[in-house]
């Protein structure tokens, strides 16, 4: 089969579009015939080398935790699935990666794919949909009519973000380029930030919860928007600083989400019924990887680059 590899850690340039063995599922598993996965920050910081401290992978190494395919083989003691179901998913992060015509899925890590979508879209929302949920709901336990300011509302996190919000209640400050508030505002933003031209701490102050994607002074500026007892969330490294938390009376996390398939199922209802949509930046094709992170590490993507494999 074609994949996407690298060999070495490094640039773009270092991906290559190459013939390596298909997988084969082992037990509790399904062997997937990948039709679109997609690129997340995380693929990028990993082919960097910027992860190696929190985990190192076995080169050369195949990316991408996001797919949407067909199933085209069952390992053993798979009963509930056969070939050709339309599944979705976001397998383990451990593991080798999606950006391939055929990946493996553990139990548990996928669901039927959305009956609304093709393939594309799909592909868009398992890992950043996913990100949004737990950071939302089972970090931050956020119920209705609580605050939260999310960073990088236009991002793929951020998009799916503020549409969970909307839909569970809860008051969402986005922090956007003002190029993008239009869109925000129509996936249900309260308020809008144009980070280019307004101190968001100067404008926040009471906030339930901060999602944070960037690290660096904008985590450091995130802490004073938060009350008493609030939480931070990053979904970047490095953890958050304990100290800096206690100093603020505030709680902290840094979350690695992962596969549920639940949750990928109620997830895909909300998108049937019309109230959450993916939002595609660009689609690129399988062999173009290295175009697709370049477009990636601008930060200026609008939500969610996606790789058609099919």
């Amino acid at each position: 089969m074609k994949a996407i590899r690298f060999h070495e850690y490094g640039g773009s340039d270092v991906l290559r579009y190459e013939d390596v063995p298909r997988p084969e599922p082992g037990k509790g598993e399904v062997l997937v015939k990948v039709h679109a996965t997609s690129v997340n920050p995380v693929d990028v910081a990993i082919r960097a080398g910027h992860l190696r401290a929190f985990r190192e992978y076995s080169l050369p190494f195949i990316l991408g935790w996001d797919f949407s395919g067909v199933i085209e083989e069952v390992g053993a003691e798979v009963e509930e699935w056969k070939k050709g179901d339309e599944v979705y998913g976001h397998p383990s992060i451990a593991g080798t990666g999606t950006y391939a015509e055929y990946a493996v899925a553990p139990l548990g890590t996928f669901a039927r794919k959305p009956a609304t979508l093709d393939h594309l879209h799909a592909a868009a929302i398992p890992l950043a949909g996913l990100t949004a949920w737990q950071a939302l709901f089972d970090h931050a336990k956020l119920t209705s009519r609580q605050k939260i300011l999310i960073h990088a509302g236009a991002g793929g996190v951020g998009t799916f973000a503020v549409q969970f919000s909307k839909i569970k209640g809860l008051q969402a400050a986005v922090t956007a380029s003002a190029a993008n508030h239009a869109l925000l505002r129509q996936l249900g933003a309260d308020q809008l930030i144009d980070y280019a031209t307004t101190r968001f701490e100067d404008v926040i102050k009471d906030a339930d919860a901060v999602i944070e994607s960037l690290g660096g002074e904008v985590r450091e500026r995130s802490w004073k928007t938060l009350k008493k007892g609030g939480i931070l969330v990053a979904l970047i490294g490095p953890p958050p600083v304990q100290e800096t938390a206690d100093r603020y009376g505030v709680r902290q996390t840094l979350m690695w989400v992962h596969g549920d398939r639940a949750q990928l199922e109620e997830i895909g209802k909300l998108v049937d019924a019309g109230q959450v949509r993916p939002v595609i930046d660009t689609v690129i094709p399988l062999r173009e990887t290295a175009r697709a992170h370049e477009r990636s590490q601008t930060r200026h993507a609008r939500g969610k680059i996606v790789l058609q494999v099919v």
